[in-house]
């Protein structure tokens, strides 16, 4: 994935702007404020957000208790029980964003049991080292970006403005004979200064100087212009390393690296000699791939993969979302190697193991596991003991009534109502809806669960797809800007589909 171009800090609005206030890690939160941090997303669910604000806060307070104890304090793992549409993977999805702990969501239906096709458990630990190995990456470079952004700009002006060679100045090797040949020859020999130091360096003359001075400012003029950004369309030559090499894609593993997920072509090419390859590209594009290159010079990688594997033992979050797909009735004739195979593969990675990765060895003891599953056609007593006993935390979610489908339209900063007003403000239209048209809108929503398929909250977004699919289609070409639903507008659009089974059926 590319990197968002950074804007320079010159090229930054002069309109003085309030500091953001940076929020401390969420473990480092009390509990209230954490479930407060969530309140802003997801509507209900008290308990499930008390117990996991609870978990996350009690990872701070481990490592505030003394050494001798720290290791014996295991987390509380905790199974989130519910329907679907509930908020389950929203809570995490908001964990993710607000911890600054690296955290990962996996679903446990991809898994298979080791040893066959597939991807077998430990690869969880291995994704979450990646995300801890990204995120301290870029926190590093975030302190260094400013340093990387001005040796990217020398390197720019060197490419701009190619330092003149410098020939050292020698002595005739067969100076002129005969009479008078002596001082004209003193005249032509190099004049060398000594330093107090003993260093000897040859002396510039007057035209050396005047030509250093005079590139001295056409260098610093083209800094103006960089700075100005008015040299951004310019192409320039750089070298740059390749990025990888043909038919390496194509080859296999070797034999015990099938089941893995170590990236086989990746330390392929890390073993192989880097190629390098000079290309013409624009010079904003240029000033992209030199911060890059400069941003690795100045990062440690140890230091990075050092802190990584810490956080990862200490801090890390994996939620385990789908895993009621891997319960079932024990005692199948056959190898079940997609429920209670993975069950059996997953308990040592909960209970505590050390996991092997290409950044080196993890102990999962410390780890914190969310799971989360519908258990709509299993129960949780069809996990098998040991694992159930590694999930001594159990919260079962509510279903969401009418009134809980009003609070989500209305309150969370990311509303279904706040998602579409803005898109209708691209085109520089306004969409408003009326108190009584959210009630009826939920309404059809609440109505539409209960005689189908209960699945929460996503019915919210079938019924607003279809209540304003006119609109959107035709929002380019209306000439009144301003739209308005109330509960009479609601029901004469979606009337005739919630009547109509059929067509309730097939739409909402």
């Amino acid at each position: 994935m590319a990197e968002p171009t950074r804007t320079p800090a010159d090229k930054l609005p002069a309109a003085p702007v309030a500091p953001e206030e940076t929020l401390p890690w969420l473990e480092e939160l009390p509990p209230r404020k954490i479930v407060a941090e969530l309140d802003r997303y997801i509507v209900g669910q008290e308990v499930a957000k008390k117990a996991v604000a609870i978990a996350v806060r009690n990872r701070w307070r481990r490592s505030q208790a003394p050494e001798d104890i720290r290791d014996e304090i295991l987390p509380n793992n905790i199974i989130m029980i519910g329907p679907t549409g509930v908020g389950k993977t929203e809570i995490a999805r908001r964990l993710a964003r607000l911890a600054g702990a690296p955290f990962l969501k996996v679903e446990a239906s991809k898994f298979t049991e080791v040893g066959y096709v597939g991807r077998d458990v430990e690869s969880m630990v291995r994704e979450l080292v990646d995300v801890a190995i990204n995120m301290v990456r870029t926190e590093r470079e975030d302190d260094v970006y400013p340093q990387a952004e001005t040796r990217a700009e020398e390197r720019l002006l060197d490419l701009l403005l190619p330092p003149t060679p410098t020939h050292p100045t020698a002595a005739p090797a067969h100076p002129p004979q005969g009479a008078g040949s002596a001082e004209p020859g003193a005249a032509s020999r190099p004049l060398f200064v000594v330093s107090s130091k003993g260093d000897v360096t040859p002396a510039a003359s007057e035209a050396d100087v005047e030509a250093q001075e005079r590139r001295r400012r056409t260098r610093e003029k083209l800094r103006q212009q960089l700075k100005e950004g008015t040299l951004e369309e310019r192409e320039v030559e750089i070298e740059v390393q390749q990025q990888g090499f043909p038919g390496l894609e194509m080859m296999q593993p070797p034999q015990g690296m099938e089941g893995t997920d170590v990236n086989f072509t990746e330390l392929l090419q890390e073993m192989l000699p880097k190629k390098k390859k000079r290309r013409t590209v624009h010079l904003h594009e240029a000033r992209r791939i030199l911060v890059d290159e400069e941003l690795k010079k100045l990062v440690d990688m140890d230091d990075v993969v050092n802190e990584s594997l810490d956080r990862v033992e200490n801090h890390g979050v994996i939620f385990i979302d789908e895993i009621d797909k891997i319960a079932g009735e024990r005692g199948t004739v056959g190898p079940d190697v997609s429920r209670e195979g993975v069950q059996r593969d997953l308990l040592p990675i909960v209970e505590g193991s050390t996991v092997q990765t290409r950044y080196g060895f993890v102990r999962t003891d410390h780890i914190l596991f969310i799971a989360a599953g519908a258990f709509h056609a299993t129960k949780p007593s069809d996990l098998i003991p040991e694992l159930q006993g590694r999930f001594p935390i159990r919260v079962e979610l509510q279903p969401l009534t009418e009134a809980d489908f009003v609070r989500i339209m209305t309150e969370p900063e990311n509303a279904l109502t706040k998602q579409y007003a803005a898109l209708c403000a691209a085109e520089g239209a306004t969409l408003e809806f009326t108190h009584d048209g959210i009630k009826e809108i939920a309404r059809i929503a609440a109505k539409a669960n209960e005689r189908m398929e209960n699945i929460g909250a996503r019915r919210l977004h079938t019924v607003m797809t279809t209540l304003l699919e006119d609109v959107l289609f035709d929002l380019p070409e209306l000439a009144e800007k301003r739209i308005k639903f109330d509960a009479d507008k609601v029901r004469d659009r979606l009337g005739k589909i919630v009547d109509d089974e059929d067509l309730r059926r097939y739409i909402l």
